[in-house]
């Protein structure tokens, strides 16, 4: 699906593909952000850095709005609540800000805890 923003010279529209990338960018920025989670797959959960950031996200976009839903790897000893309310701001700004549409929520679920950076970095390997 598209989002198609009406114009007087025009139409725009902004495939779910990249919404989704700018929110999972925004997500990996924000500080006490492991990794984001693909999900259960086959009873494993696929962690995955940077390269695919589109992992753990996912969009529903309408003619002038957006809903997001995302699912996070923490760290440890990292406030849970707090890094999750500065994960919505930020996926929020980015997304308003670079698309235009207004995002009506960012639902996040905790899939899990990093104890460390070595750890994420041998899940990314395994999981490739």
């Amino acid at each position: 699906m598209t989002e198609q923003l009406q114009l007087e010279m025009g139409n725009i529209r902004i495939s779910n593909d990249v919404v989704s990338k700018i929110a999972g960018m925004a997500a990996l920025e924000t500080p006490g952000i492991a990794a984001m989670s693909g999900g259960l797959s086959e009873g494993w959960a696929k962690r995955l850095s940077g390269k695919n950031v589109q992992k753990g996200v996912t969009v529903e976009v309408g003619q002038l709005e957006a809903a997001i839903d995302l699912r996070i790897i923490v760290l440890y000893e990292t406030p849970i609540h707090e890094v999750c309310r500065m994960l919505q701001q930020n996926v929020r700004e980015a997304v308003e800000s670079m698309s235009g549409l207004q995002v009506v929520e960012v639902n996040v679920k905790v899939e899990g805890v990093a104890f460390k950076d070595d750890e994420i970095e041998d899940l990314v390997i395994r999981t490739k």
